[in-house]
C-alpha cells in the first residue's frame, strides 16, 4: 500500500473509533440515568408545593412504595416513619389503586403511635399520580368521631336521668288515685309528686342551660359586670338551703372586682358552686365565698368542709352527668350537670375552674376570670361616657 494512503486510513479510523467510544459513553450514562430515575425516582413538579400547603396528611408513593415527599400532618398523625408509610391497611389500600388504576376512598381507624391505645379515625383518598406514583391524603376525623360519642352519650344520659322523675311521677299519680279516700295519705303522695316534678323541671332547665352555652353566641349581650353583685344573687338564692341545714355561708367581696361577660350566667354558675358546696357539706358547717384580684385576673374561690372528692374522682367532677358517691351526698337525684354548666360558663367568659379537695377536709372551686378593663378604656371612640 502506498505509504500516502496510510495517514488518511489511520486519521479515518481512530476518528471512527472515538466517535463509538462516545457513543457508547453517551448510552451508557442514558441507561445510568434511567436506572438511577428507577432508583430515585423525582416528584413531578409542583406537587412538592401542593403537600407543603395541604393542612390534612398528604403522602407521595413511588413504585416502591417509597415516601418520595410527605406533608407535616402525615407525620404528626403517625403514618409515616422512615420513608415508609407505617400502616398495612394504607398499603392494601394504595396497592389496590395501582392493580384498578384508579381512586379509592376508605375510612380508617388506626393506631397514632406505636405506644398506647390511642386511635386516629382518617378518611382516605388514595389516587393515581401519573403512570408511576400514587397520591395519598388523609382528612382527620377524630374530633368529628369524638363529638359524635360525645353526642350520643349525652343522648343516652338524658334519657336515662328522664326514665326516673317521669316514672316516679307516673307511680305517685297511681298512688294518688288508689288512696283518693285517705287524706294523709293524698297529702304525702302529693308532696312526692311535687318534689319529683321539682327535680324534672331542674333537669329540663339545665339541658336547655347547657346547650345554650355551647352555642356560638352565648355572650352576644356581653357587658361589665360586677363580681360582688354576682356573689350576693348566688349567695341569697342559695341562703333558704343552707339555714335548712344550719350552714353559715360567709362572703368576703371586692368592690373594685370588674369583669366582661354575662351577668346571669356568672350567677349561674356561682350558683351551682355555692348550692354544690351545700348539698356535700355537714349540718351546722360553713361554707365561704371569696373574691380577690391576682395579676389581671379575678378569682372566685367556693370553699365548704364536707367530705371532700376521691383522688380518683377529681378529674370527672365537671363531666356531664356525672356524680360523687351519692352516699357521700345529703341530696339524691342531682342533675349531674351543674358543675359542667359552671366549666362552659367560665370557658365562655376566657377563664378556667379549678378544685383542689381532700377527703375528710372539704373541697375549694375557684373560678378564674380576666378582668375588665377600665371603663375609659372600653368606650367606643365617639361615644358618650
Amino acid at each position: 500500500m502506498d505509504a500516502a494512503w496510510l495517514v488518511p486510513a489511520a486519521l479515518a479510523f481512530g476518528l471512527a473509533v472515538g466517535i463509538g467510544a462516545s457513543a457508547a459513553v453517551v448510552a451508557a450514562h442514558s441507561r445510568g440515568q434511567r436506572a438511577a430515575a428507577v432508583v430515585h425516582p423525582t416528584v413531578p413538579d409542583g406537587v412538592e408545593e401542593v403537600i407543603d400547603a395541604l393542612e390534612t396528611a398528604g403522602i407521595v408513593l413511588d413504585s416502591s412504595n417509597n415516601v418520595l415527599t410527605c406533608s407535616t400532618a402525615a407525620v404528626a398523625l403517625g403514618l409515616v416513619w422512615n420513608h415508609a408509610i407505617v400502616h398495612p391497611e394504607l398499603v392494601a389500600l394504595v396497592d389496590r389503586v395501582r392493580i384498578e388504576g384508579s381512586a379509592a376512598n376508605e375510612e380508617l381507624q388506626l393506631p397514632r403511635g406505636p405506644f398506647g391505645d390511642a386511635q386516629v379515625h382518617l378518611l382516605v383518598r388514595a389516587a393515581p399520580l401519573g403512570s408511576r406514583f400514587v397520591l395519598v391524603l388523609a382528612d382527620d376525623r377524630t374530633e368529628a368521631h369524638r363529638l359524635e360519642d360525645v353526642r350520643r352519650d349525652f343522648v343516652a344520659n338524658i334519657s336515662h336521668e328522664l326514665k326516673t322523675p317521669i316514672g316516679a311521677i307516673g307511680l305517685l299519680a297511681e298512688a294518688l288515685e288508689s288512696a283518693a279516700d285517705e287524706p294523709d295519705e293524698v297529702q304525702r303522695f302529693a308532696h312526692r309528686l311535687t318534689i319529683e316534678s321539682d327535680r324534672l323541671r331542674s333537669l329540663t332547665h339545665e339541658i336547655i342551660e347547657l346547650s345554650r352555652l355551647q352555642a356560638a353566641d352565648a355572650l352576644e349581650h356581653a357587658g361589665r359586670v360586677s363580681v360582688d353583685s354576682v356573689v350576693a344573687q348566688a349567695v341569697d338564692a342559695n341562703r333558704v338551703a343552707a339555714e335548712s341545714h344550719r350552714i353559715t355561708i360567709v362572703a368576703q367581696t371586692s368592690p373594685e372586682a370588674v369583669v366582661w361577660g354575662d351577668e346571669a350566667m356568672l350567677v349561674t354558675a356561682v350558683h351551682n358552686l355555692v348550692a354544690n358546696a351545700i348539698q356535700y357539706s355537714p349540718d351546722g358547717t360553713r361554707v365561704g365565698v371569696g373574691v380577690s384580684r391576682r395579676d389581671g385576673a379575678i378569682e372566685i374561690a367556693v370553699t365548704d368542709q364536707g367530705v371532700g372528692i376521691p383522688d380518683a374522682e377529681r378529674d370527672r367532677v365537671f363531666e356531664r352527668f356525672f356524680r360523687v358517691d351519692s352516699a357521700r351526698s345529703r341530696q339524691t337525684g342531682g342533675t349531674g350537670l351543674g358543675l359542667s354548666i359552671v366549666k362552659h360558663v367560665v370557658q365562655n367568659h376566657g377563664g378556667d375552674v379549678r378544685v383542689w379537695s381532700q377527703q375528710g377536709r372539704g373541697s375549694t372551686f375557684t373560678i378564674r376570670l380576666p378582668e375588665a378593663a377600665p371603663a375609659a378604656a372600653t368606650t367606643p371612640r365617639g361615644a358618650r361616657s
